[in-house]
């Protein structure tokens, strides 16, 4: 039986975060206060949204992105909301380069004594110019969507986890796709690095639970449906809408779901030998 999460707020106004704190209770939004946060694609879309509400809620947020006018972006839509940009740290990368992750973790260590979450969001989308594309698709082509999909995260994901573990907890969030699930025809490579994401995002939980036995360790991977970003012009749903599951993930005490994977409407989902979470989340 799939275990679904109650309170999981989709089609909110952002523009109203203080009377719905997206879903979550005053004592879960007070949780984030203070609390440090880096978030990959904070550019556009999905990252954009986590980014502006985990700034409502008085977070320290890191917003990276390959463009920094569209960070900037981010951070004007943020102050249009009513919300304090204060906190906010702009921080252009591309995350495809070893070099610049290492000098963004150098930064993020610079600026709070530990991370308490990082979500991975960047991603890259399907090209369309072949009908076949895993039959006729180039090896450039694979190497760049795998290196953004999913070494990047890899990448990123253990270069920060040091500071992380300083603060006694580790929060990952790893934003997939319904493709991870899915054997599209014409979208195979991309189906294929979000099912090498899922596998990623839950093989490095159970790694460092075993390695740190003594830490809270909440990383799971989080289906953010479709929603109206660069990636998706078509559609008219917000990318606010995977906010209330992120936040709540995020917001999560002491022992929560790890290795786990969520879909934005509030569903438990199953993957490989990985059951649906058992447990209420709030």
């Amino acid at each position: 039986m799939v275990q679904v999460t109650p309170g999981v707020l989709q089609d909110v106004d952002p523009r109203d975060w203080k009377r719905h704190r997206y879903g979550l209770s005053q004592e879960r939004w007070n949780r984030l206060k203070g609390r440090s946060f880096w978030i990959t694609g904070a550019g556009t879309g999905f990252g954009r949204s986590i980014a502006i509400a985990l700034a409502s809620a008085g977070a320290q947020v890191f917003l990276t992105g390959r463009r920094r006018e569209k960070l900037i972006e981010s951070v004007e839509e943020m102050r249009s909301l009513g919300v304090s940009s204060e906190l906010c740290r702009i921080l252009p990368l591309d995350i495809t380069n070893y070099d610049q992750i290492v000098e963004g973790c150098r930064y993020v260590q610079g600026q709070c004594s530990f991370l308490c979450g990082l979500v991975n969001n960047a991603a890259v989308s399907q090209r369309t110019e072949f009908r076949w594309p895993l039959q006729e698709g180039s090896l450039d082509f694979w190497d760049r969507i795998f290196s953004l999909n999913v070494t990047a995260h890899w990448q990123v994901t253990k270069s920060i986890l040091p500071h992380m573990v300083k603060g006694g907890e580790i929060k990952v969030l790893f934003i997939t796709s319904e493709a991870g699930w899915a054997f599209t025809p014409g979208f195979g490579q991309y189906n294929i690095t979000k099912a090498a994401l899922n596998s990623l995002g839950a093989c490095m939980a159970e790694e460092c639970a075993t390695r740190y036995p003594n830490l809270d360790v909440q990383m799971n991977v989080l289906v953010p449906g479709e929603a109206r970003t660069e990636m998706n012009q078509g559609s008219d749903k917000s990318p606010y809408s995977v906010v209330s599951m992120a936040l709540i993930l995020l917001s999560h005490p002491k022992g929560g779901p790890n290795g786990r994977f969520f879909h934005r409407d509030g569903r438990h989902l199953r993957f490989a030998y990985a059951e649906p979470y058992g447990e209420t989340l709030i």
